[in-house]
């Protein structure tokens, strides 16, 4: 069995050393609200009461914005000039 998107969650913010806040903070680069509570409830252990399994949407904002927290924003595209014929 592979890593679950908690594992992988987890694993990234080890990684990055990141805490909650940081990744409330990452989610909303990507306009994507996360509470703190729904973060705790991901990182608790599968057998916890409270444990919620991270969907694919949270972990897919959380990379974009992770990215974005990373490198910067995206620049502009500019159009591209046609080439002039030989």
């Amino acid at each position: 069995m592979g890593l679950s998107n908690n594992d992988i969650l987890k694993k990234l913010r080890v990684a990055h050393k990141l805490r909650d806040t940081d990744i409330v903070d990452i989610c909303k680069l990507v306009d994507f609200n996360v509470s703190k509570s729904e973060l705790g409830a991901i990182f608790r252990s599968e057998d916890h009461e409270k444990y919620m399994e991270c969907g694919d949407q949270i972990l897919r904002n959380f990379l974009n914005g992770l990215i974005i927290h990373l490198r910067g924003p995206m620049p502009p595209k500019q159009d591209k000039k046609e080439l002039p014929k030989k």
